[in-house]
C-alpha cells in the first residue's frame, strides 16, 4: 500500500473514532474494534513495525481518556493501571494473526477473527489466575477447577470480543476491498 498524505489521515482518524468508542458508556466490556485493527493492521500495512502501532496508539489514547474521566470523578474505570504493561504486549501480539493472511478473503479473515480474541482470552486469563495480586482472578484458587473458574469469569468478554473482531474486521476489510478493489480483480475473494 503505497503511504499518502490520505492513508496516514485516515489511519489517524481511525486511531480516534476507535479510541472514543472504547470508552463509550454502556458499551459492553469486550466489544471494541482495537483486536480487528490489529488482525487489519497486520495483514494490510507493510511496515511491520507501524502495523503494531495502530491498535496499540489506539489503545494508549482511549486508556488515557479513562484515567482523565476517573480521576475526574466522571468514570469508574482507571486508565492505567497494575499489569498494563503485559496487557500491552498481549495485544500488540494479536497483530501477528495478520501477518498469517496472505491474499486475504473472507474465510481468512474470519478465522484470524475468532482466533485472536480467542488466544488472548485463554492467554490473559491463564495469567490472571497466576497472578499474585488479590484483586486477580477474585482470588481464584491455584487449582485446575480455579483456572476453569477464572474461564468462566472471562466468557461474557470473550463473547463480545468475538463478536466485535467479526463485525469491525468486516467493516474494516470491506473499506479496504471497496477501496482497492481495481487491483484486486483477480485475486481469490472466497
Amino acid at each position: 500500500m503505497k503511504v499518502s498524505r490520505q492513508v496516514v489521515i485516515s489511519f489517524l482518524l481511525l486511531i480516534v473514532i476507535a479510541s472514543l468508542y472504547r470508552i463509550m458508556p454502556g458499551r459492553p466490556y469486550g466489544f471494541a474494534p482495537q483486536w480487528a485493527m490489529a488482525i487489519f493492521g497486520g495483514a494490510i500495512i507493510k511496515d511491520k513495525k507501524l502495523a503494531f502501532i495502530l491498535p496499540l496508539l489506539s489503545m494508549f489514547i482511549s486508556d488515557g481518556l479513562y484515567e482523565v474521566l476517573y480521576r475526574n470523578g466522571v468514570g469508574n474505570i482507571q486508565g492505567f493501571y497494575e499489569g498494563q504493561f503485559t496487557n500491552y504486549i498481549l495485544f500488540g501480539l494479536m497483530t501477528f494473526f495478520g501477518f498469517l493472511i496472505k491474499n486475504f478473503n473472507v474465510r481468512r479473515i474470519a478465522l484470524a477473527s475468532v482466533a485472536a480474541p480467542t488466544a488472548y482470552f485463554f492467554v490473559s486469563n491463564f495469567m490472571v489466575w497466576m497472578s499474585n495480586s488479590p484483586l486477580a482472578g477474585l482470588g481464584r484458587p491455584k487449582t485446575f477447577d480455579g483456572l476453569l473458574l477464572t474461564l468462566n469469569d472471562g466468557l461474557p468478554f470473550y463473547a463480545w470480543s468475538i463478536a466485535a473482531t467479526l463485525i469491525f474486521s468486516a467493516i474494516l476489510f470491506g473499506s479496504y476491498f471497496l477501496v482497492t478493489r481495481p487491483s484486486m480483480q483477480t485475486e481469490e475473494i472466497f
